[in-house]
């Protein structure tokens, strides 16, 4: 995971899954939050001009770069909804690890 262009797969019409660009501006590999790995700012025209940004539902839209998947959306940032945070990849496997482990 590196600084730049990505993508999010979400679905604003109820439907369809789309890609939308995104740009990846912040990474924090050991936030205090591990839900804030990543900032992620909407570039795609479209997404802004549907929606404006980030908005409620868009939580779990998995992130990719290069292809590969790096993360998900986590929230949206209150004050600029253009601007949302993500969780790494990694992270995810292993809350899922820690959680198999305590059943």
């Amino acid at each position: 995971v590196t600084t730049g262009s990505a993508e999010i797969i979400t679905t604003i019409d109820g439907r369809t899954p789309q890609r939308y660009e995104v740009e990846i501006e912040k990474i924090a590999l050991n936030a205090s939050d591990a839900n804030r790995n990543m900032v992620v700012h909407v570039t795609d025209r479209v997404l802004l001009q549907n929606t404006g940004g980030i908005v409620q539902g868009m939580s779990g839209s998995p992130i990719l770069q290069n292809g590969k998947l790096v993360g998900a959306v986590t929230h949206v940032l209150v004050n600029d909804p253009t601007q949302g945070y993500g969780i790494l990849a990694e992270n995810m496997l292993l809350e899922a690890e820690n959680g198999e482990n305590q059943s």
